[in-house]
């Protein structure tokens, strides 16, 4: 049964007759109800598990709880969501209730796949970890991968495709080693949809092809099935329109004889989309439009059938339908995203819509609506972060049939003092608004993964010893023609810029952006570069400030200016050899503390300075706050990046523990008015660029706290070069200039100064602007 050898199970119980004893025989018929189950055979499924409800209804037995389980999967696999749900959960209560660890275990697996096929993808994660976590405390091994893949495919549904391979790779190889060849071919399958997402079809159509050959080998029809219906999703993105018509008509085969309409709609969805491109457009929105309003259509194919619809429309030049069904797929999308809870879900979420969010945009400057292109594309940017700061409200995220609000770009570009670059990396074509006081210009840039490729092979050359000025590195100086040159006109002399970056422009410093004339020079050398995640983070972030400007200018006139406050924790004692103490962080503590009167200042250092120390401070009511440390970041959980302070150890079964760090989704917690947050450590700006989100990790953690400004790594940082960068810095702020033209300034010293004029040490930290 585990293997998936249903027919052989069957088999093997037709050899004995049935037993005659209730204890005996509501086992056997429940494994023959969960055998025609998998078959697709429900009446035969039906009278098996109706047998041993009766005989449970006469003999309370510990076999009970598996046929309420096997009763919510027959109405699982019947499309009966709401019945499963409640059978599964009986099961759960059932087993709780005879401490039946084992059927606890398959309760909440059972339970998070039927969450998963209504769409809720999240509570869908939290019953499959809970699975795994019951499965792996009893060393039920043939539970635990089937768990862990469940975990992957929520993953992947809530938008965390390099998680989700991850967790999917790790349950096929335990599924092989288990022989148990139909959950292995399963997450194969889910691991070819990353690919696919990635465009590696190659790839993608290899690991199908093997997972349809396992699923076949056992006869697992359900399997089989959702191999076809992907292996024809994916003919149509590679454009082989016959072998996509052939997969889909022998999915919807497999569908209609298990009379499971809701498996119907999916190979049918790839049917109208081959029609499309066939040109057949009078077919293609019938079946389209059929899918789309099905009412028990999954919400992930009903967005995608309106997206669809919406190509449709575009190609047919209806762009006043293609509009209407543009909006009706972000709203159907934003609908389903509304409903998800968790904070570190709702970043990842958004991937889902990416490619709907690129095709309008580019739709609405194919008609000339490049302010409105732009609302849209801003719209898509910081999501998370605005809702976390009260910018948007969580309760209007489906309500955007009507464009979204207002903005005003040139009068947040006024308020800045700064010139606007907002970059948007589209999959076949990318584009970059320039907005000044005066006016927003758009530039058209090549596709995103163009940009990437250089974006990647910079990083990677400014992570290396050689000088990128002097050596014949020209990914440098093709950024530069790439991302400044198309506004180089609108940009003053040493002009104050504000970067809001896209996709793999958040891992890029664009101070190091070479200039080829009239000498090769950095692009640091002619701006004042800061960065924001989005205009309206930004314009609310701009109104604070002027808010909090008056009331300073008022408490002045009343002779009662805010002084400055610095929290400064640091100079930890090493809780690991993973993280040996940094050999110049007691001189930077006292080059920071010096420039603030001791009596506005709170030190935590050496054993003092932990996790708990930076809760028990009330970070909220310092101005500054500054950290030298060590850092991390968690590129599959960036939440879980952390600053590496010292260990709390309350006993010796603490020495182990994970008590010294700080984490991201602990910062949030704590509410913060700091104009100022400055990490002095390794990757403080994070490594994982969400869609529309951007760069998650400590920095966002402290602006979603509320911090003004942070600065933050986008790197690994040097001991020495940071203690004299800071040094600088803060002597900067001491004469009145702002973070940004004081950082920039500490920075240009290290470059003209020798010694660490390499990028490598100046380069790394960035100044984020926004809350």
């Amino acid at each position: 049964m585990w293997q998936g050898l249903f027919e052989e199970a069957l088999t093997d119980l037709k050899s004995d007759p049935q037993p005659s004893r209730a204890d005996m025989a509501i086992p056997v018929l429940t494994v023959r109800g969960v055998a025609h189950t998998h078959l697709r055979e429900y009446p035969e499924a039906e009278q098996a598990l109706k047998e041993a409800t009766e005989l449970c209804g006469a003999h309370l037995d510990s076999g009970c709880g598996e046929v309420l389980q096997a009763r919510g999967l027959l109405a699982s696999e019947q499309g009966d969501s709401i019945s499963a749900e409640e059978l599964y959960k009986r099961t759960l209560a059932f087993a709780r209730g005879h401490d039946d660890h084992l059927l606890e275990s398959t309760a909440l697996l059972n339970l998070g796949a039927e969450l998963l096929a209504e769409g809720r993808f999240d509570e869908a994660f939290d019953q499959s970890e809970a699975s795994y976590r019951a499965a792996k405390s009893i060393d039920a091994r043939v539970v635990e991968p089937i768990a862990q893949g469940n975990t992957g495919w929520s993953s992947y549904r809530l938008g965390d495709s390099d998680k989700a391979l991850e967790i999917f790779l790790a349950a096929e190889r335990r599924a092989s080693d288990l022989q148990d060849y139909v959950d292995q071919g399963i997450w194969l399958t889910d691991a070819g949809y990353v690919y696919m997402d990635k465009r590696n079809f190659p790839l993608a159509e290899q690991v199908f092809q093997r997972a349809l050959l396992l699923e076949k080998q056992v006869e697992s029809k359900e399997n089989i099935y959702n191999a076809l219906r992907v292996l024809a999703r994916l003919s149509v993105q590679t454009g082989n329109l016959d072998n996509a018509s052939a997969y889909a008509e022998q999915a919807l085969t497999v569908a209609r004889e298990s009379h499971n309409h809701v498996d119907e709609l999916y190979p049918m969805l790839v049917q109208g989309q081959i029609a499309a491109h066939r040109g057949d457009a009078v077919k293609a929105r019938q079946i389209l439009e059929t899918v789309e309003r099905d009412p028990l259509s999954p919400v992930f194919l009903k967005w995608e059938a309106q997206h669809s619809l919406a190509r449709l429309y575009e190609e047919e030049k209806q762009t006043d339908a293609a509009d209407r069904e543009y909006r009706s797929a972000l709203a159907t999308f934003e609908a389903a995203r509304a409903s998800v809870q968790r904070e570190d879900f709702q970043l990842s979420f958004l991937t889902n819509a990416a490619r709907i969010y690129d095709d309008y945009v580019h739709f609405l400057v194919a008609q000339g609506k490049i302010d409105e292109a732009l609302r849209w594309a801003d719209y898509s940017r910081a999501r998370t972060l605005a809702e976390g700061l009260g910018l948007l409200s969580k309760s209007s995220r489906a309500d955007i049939h009507a464009a979204p609000s207002a903005l005003n770009p040139r009068e947040i570009s006024r308020k800045a003092k700064s010139t606007l670059l907002f970059y948007w990396l589209g999959e076949k074509q990318s584009y970059l608004w320039t907005i000044t006081p005066q006016k927003a210009s758009l530039f058209p840039l090549p596709p995103g993964p163009d940009v990437d490729s250089l974006v990647e092979r910079y990083r990677r050359a400014l992570g290396s010893p050689q000088d990128v000025l002097e050596s014949q590195n020209e990914e440098g100086r093709a950024l530069y023609r790439t991302l400044i040159a198309p506004a180089k006109e609108l940009l003053a002399s040493d002009a104050k810029v504000i970067i809001i970056p896209d996709g793999s422009l958040n891992n890029l410093n664009f101070e190091t952006l070479v200039v080829a004339e009239p000498l090769p020079h950095f692009w640091i050398e002619d701006a004042d570069v800061a960065n924001a995640s989005s205009l309206r983070v930004l314009a609310a972030s701009l109104s604070r400030y002027d808010a909090r400007g008056k009331a300073q200018d008022h408490a002045r006139e009343n002779v009662q200016v805010k002084k400055r406050r610095l929290l400064l924790i640091g100079d930890s004692v090493a809780p690991s050899r993973e993280y040996p103490e940094l050999p110049r962080a007691a001189q930077q503590m006292a080059n920071v503390a010096k420039h603030f009167p001791s009596a506005q200042e709170q030190v935590y250092r050496r054993d003092q300075a932990n996790p708990a120390a930076y809760a028990a401070s009330d970070p909220g009511k310092f101005s500054h706050i500054h950290f030298v440390a060590h850092g991390t970041a968690s590129r599959l959980s960036p939440l879980d990046s952390a600053i590496v302070l010292s260990k709390i150890v309350l006993s010796k079964e603490d020495a182990g523990d994970d008590s010294f760090k700080l984490y991201a989704r602990d910062i949030i917690r704590h509410p913060l008015h700091a104009d100022l947050v400055t990490i002095s450590a390794c990757y403080g700006a994070g490594e994982r660029a969400y869609s529309g989100e951007g760069l998650v990790g400590l920095a966002w953690a402290f602006l979603r706290a509320g911090a003004h400004n942070v600065i933050a790594g986008l790197w690994e940082v040097t001991d020495a070069s940071t203690e004299q960068l800071m040094d600088r810095f803060y002597d900067e702020l001491d004469k009145g200039a702002a973070p940004d033209a004081a950082l920039r300034a500490a920075k240009l010293s290290l470059l003209h100064g020798g010694q660490f004029r390499n990028p490598f040490y100046w380069a790394p930290f960035q100044l984020y602007t926004g809350s």
